[in-house]
């Protein structure tokens, strides 16, 4: 992309900008950035910036680890070097404000050992080694409410009145009654330069789905993670207020975060098609599928990264509890879909749409080069209820039940180390297992109307 810093200044003051914006991810994939002056802006293209890297000291309510392998009380919590991205360059919607996508480095300017855009970044040179490239879209859940961050909290998050009622998935009587909105935010996305390709209602009170069109592997787990910060901003200017968590009732079904790929040649060739899949699935496909099964099961914190996200991943939940594969079977963990040449290709359906984009990419994609590097061939195809088979898998291919289970299952896995880093998996297991532990140590409403009066 060619990018010259004085050029884009006078175009962002020509329609009227006066600052831009950047934002870096951090561990958990929340966006974490500032407003800056253009003068700023210059100098950061110049010679890069640095950021506190509490970022990935502390917790998605700022409280900081008590333990980790990068930072920490006993660092200092110095900055962090990082550089803005020209190549993510677009524009707030609604003010035409120029936004940066950054990534942070280490003091040197080599990668950061737990950056999450660099951990993907590592996964798709390991795949460009072998020849291949990712193309990839994200498909989320979100639940929408009439509310706002000062009802919620009125309300302790307990009776919310959702955006419509009712269970009505694929509604189209909702989106056309709705259509003012359901309009406007795929306009917003589309002026954002993170394209929905469809958006619709899924089954529950204010449920909503959006797909993400493909991309490049970066590309699309950046749109990702812009739509899941920047929806909730289109939301929120709107009255209203979007959550991702995997779950955040009993009374419905959780929120995924579906992970769509193929690969493709350095011819541009999808080397996921070439076979009739309802009775054969090409060489890389299966090995792909290979890797999946074996290895997801360890990497699964990586997709399921809260305490929350397992409360999803129950039977009979839509979720899948054990790295199952299927021809076009949404109970399976992975759903090979036949189509054409360039539509063929793998769903991943183990993340929740509480997951953070580049590492749920990471993991997947992770994963799948192993199988074609390994030449894993996978189990049998499940055909039918996957739920009925699970029990009867080996362990192995079983999903851990806690985040604290799956995040020491993460810490002894000898491919994540090398495939994420040692650096990456000790400090991930550790904010993992802070995780668990902040919620061990809280008394919640299931423990208080359990036990109040009959113990």
């Amino acid at each position: 992309m060619d990018f010259e810093i004085d050029a884009k200044i006078a175009e962002y003051e020509a329609r009227g900008a006066r600052q831009a914006m950047l934002g870096l991810t951090d561990i958990d994939g929340v966006l974490r950035g500032k407003y800056v002056g253009f003068d700023k802006l210059k100098s950061l293209f110049a010679k890069g910036g640095g950021f506190c890297d509490c970022v990935f000291g502390w917790d998605v309510d700022d409280q900081l680890y008590d333990g980790g392998a990068v930072t920490g009380w006993h660092s200092g919590f110095p900055d962090a070097r990082y550089r803005l991205l020209s190549a993510s360059e677009r524009a707030l919607p609604e003010s035409g404000t120029p936004y940066f996508v950054g990534e942070f480095a280490s003091d040197d300017a080599s990668d950061h050992p737990v950056c999450p855009r660099t951990v993907l970044r590592r996964i798709l040179a390991r795949a460009d080694r072998l020849g291949l490239a990712a193309k990839a879209g994200f498909e989320y859940e979100l639940f929408v409410f009439d509310e706002d961050a000062d009802s919620v909290r009125d309300k302790g998050f307990r009776d919310l009145q959702p955006l419509t009622p009712g269970n009505f998935g694929y509604s189209v009587l909702r989106a056309a009654s709705n259509s003012e909105i359901f309009q406007a935010l795929m306009d917003y996305c589309a002026d954002f330069r993170m394209p929905l390709e469809g958006l619709h209602c899924e089954t529950g009170p204010g449920v909503w789905e959006a797909a993400l069109a493909v991309a490049d592997g970066l590309e699309a787990a950046d749109r990702a993670a812009l739509f899941k910060t920047f929806s909730k901003a289109f939301f929120a200017k709107r009255g209203a207020m979007a959550t991702f968590m995997a779950k955040w009732s009993m009374d419905y079904p959780g929120q995924s975060g579906h992970y769509h790929f193929s690969l493709l040649d350095s011819a541009g060739a999808n080397v996921f098609a070439g076979a009739d899949a309802s009775t054969d699935v090409p060489d890389r496909a299966r090995w792909a599928l290979g890797g999946l099964v074996r290895y997801v099961p360890e990497f699964l914190p990586m997709l399921a990264p809260t305490v929350n996200s397992f409360t999803r991943l129950v039977k009979g939940a839509w979720a899948p509890t054990a790295a199952t594969w299927g021809i076009d079977n949404r109970t399976a963990a992975f759903r090979f879909i036949p189509g054409d040449d360039k539509s063929q290709h793998i769903e991943g359906r183990v993340g929740g749409a509480d997951g953070n984009p580049y590492l749920v990419a990471a993991a997947t994609l992770g994963a799948a080069i192993l199988g074609i590097e390994q030449r894993i061939e996978p189990p049998e195809a499940v055909s039918g209820n996957a739920y009925d088979v699970e029990d009867s898998l080996p362990w192995e291919w079983r999903f851990a039940p806690t985040l604290r289970d799956a995040a020491n299952r993460l810490a002894q896995s000898r491919m994540a180390r090398e495939l994420f880093g040692e650096t990456f998996v000790d400090h991930y297991v550790a904010t993992r297992l802070w995780e668990s532990r902040e919620y061990e140590r809280h008394v919640n409403d299931w423990q208080l109307s359990r036990y109040f009066e009959i113990i």
